[in-house]
C-alpha cells in the first residue's frame, strides 16, 4: 500500500478513535443554582436532555441549589467543582445582577465561559380574573398606592427587579417604594400568581408562555423593543413605558479546567444546541437564539456584569 494511503487511512482511524472517546464520556453534572420550576433549572433540564440526545454524554445529573438570585449555587460551585471538566452551572443576567445587588464575595469572572445559549424576553402577568386589562391599568394602581401593588419576580436585585424597579421610575415611584416580593424559583412565584396572592408577576415569557395560552394567566406587557410577531402581547414601549430588557442565560465550567477540557465542553455544547431535542424545546418556550462561543461570551459576560452594576446602583435596591 502506498505510504500516502497509508497515511490517509491512519489519520482516519485516529479521527474515529477520537470521536469514541469523546463519545464515551460518561456522566455530566449540571448545577442549576435555583429551586426546580424556573428559567434556570428548565434551560439545565433541557441542556442535558439534548447533551444526551447527541451522544455527548451518557447521563446527565441535574443539581438545584436555591439562593440569593444564584449566587450560593455559584457560590457552591466555585467551591467544589474547581478544576472539573465534567461540570456545568447555569448562570445569566439573574446572577450577574444579583451577586452585584446582595455584595456576594463570588461572581462570574470566579468561573470559566463555555457557552451563551439563549435569551428571552420578560412579561407581566396577572391573574385570569385580574381587574388589570393593561399596562395603563397597573401603573395607574403603582402610582396611586404602589405599597398595594404586589408584583412578584425573581430573587431581590434579580433581572425581574430591576426590570420593575425600572418600570417604577419611569412612573414617578422610587425604587424602594414598589412593592417586589422575591422568589427564589419560578414554581413558587408561579404558584403564587395562579392564587391571586399577587397582583401581578415577572419572568421570561418563555416560562409563562402555556399558562398564557391556556388561559389562566393574562400577559398585560413584554420587554421587548419592538412588536414582536409571534408573540400577542404588547411591549411596554407600545403603552408609553419606555422600558426594554431581556433575560440571557448561559452555560460556564469551573475555574482551573485546561484548555482541552475547555475545548471539549464547548464542542459538547455546540453539539447539543444543534440537536432536535434543545431545538424543539427552544421552538415551544419561543426562546431567543443568543448562541455565543466561549471567548465572544467572556468578554460579554464582563461588559453585562458592569452594565447592571451601575444599573443596580443607580436604582439603589440593596
Amino acid at each position: 500500500m502506498p505510504v500516502i494511503q497509508i497515511a490517509r487511512r491512519m489519520a482516519g482511524l485516529l479521527a474515529l478513535v477520537a470521536i469514541s472517546a469523546h463519545a464515551q464520556v460518561d456522566s455530566i453534572k449540571i448545577m442549576a443554582p435555583a429551586n426546580p420550576g424556573g428559567g434556570f433549572d428548565t434551560i439545565a433540564r433541557t441542556l442535558g436532555d439534548a447533551l444526551k440526545a447527541s451522544g455527548q454524554a451518557k447521563s446527565v445529573a441535574v443539581e438545584n441549589k436555591a439562593g440569593a438570585g444564584g449566587a450560593i449555587g455559584l457560590a457552591q460551585f466555585i467551591n467544589t467543582e474547581k478544576g472539573s471538566g465534567h461540570s456545568l452551572i447555569v448562570a445569566g443576567a439573574v446572577t450577574a445582577a444579583s451577586v452585584e445587588a446582595n455584595k456576594s464575595p463570588v461572581n462570574l469572572s470566579m468561573v470559566t465561559p463555555i457557552a451563551r445559549l439563549m435569551g428571552e424576553y420578560n412579561v407581566i402577568v396577572v391573574p385570569a380574573a385580574s381587574p388589570f386589562k393593561s399596562m395603563k391599568d397597573l401603573a395607574a394602581a403603582m402610582k396611586a398606592n404602589p405599597g398595594a401593588v404586589a408584583i412578584g419576580g425573581g430573587s431581590a436585585g434579580s433581572v425581574d427587579h430591576v426590570m420593575v424597579a425600572l418600570i417604577g421610575e419611569k412612573l414617578g415611584v422610587s425604587a424602594d417604594k414598589v412593592n417586589y416580593v422575591a422568589f427564589a424559583g419560578g414554581g413558587e412565584g408561579k404558584a403564587a400568581i395562579l392564587g391571586s396572592q399577587l397582583a401581578a408577576y415577572v419572568s421570561g415569557y418563555g416560562e409563562l408562555v402555556d399558562l398564557i395560552k391556556a388561559g389562566k394567566l393574562r400577559a398585560i406587557g413584554l420587554s421587548a423593543e419592538t412588536k414582536q410577531a409571534d408573540i400577542e402581547v404588547p411591549t411596554f414601549k407600545e403603552q408609553g413605558i419606555d422600558v426594554v430588557m431581556y433575560n440571557w442565560r448561559g452555560v460556564f465550567a469551573p475555574a482551573g479546567i485546561s484548555e482541552a477540557q475547555k475545548k471539549a465542553l464547548v464542542t459538547m455544547v455546540e453539539a447539543a444546541l444543534k440537536d432536535p431535542a434543545w431545538k424543539s424545546k427552544a421552538d415551544k418556550l419561543e426562546w431567543l437564539d443568543l448562541y455565543q462561543p466561549a471567548e465572544p461570551f467572556k468578554a460579554f459576560v464582563e461588559a453585562e456584569s458592569k452594565r447592571l452594576k451601575t444599573v443596580i446602583g443607580g436604582l439603589k435596591l440593596n
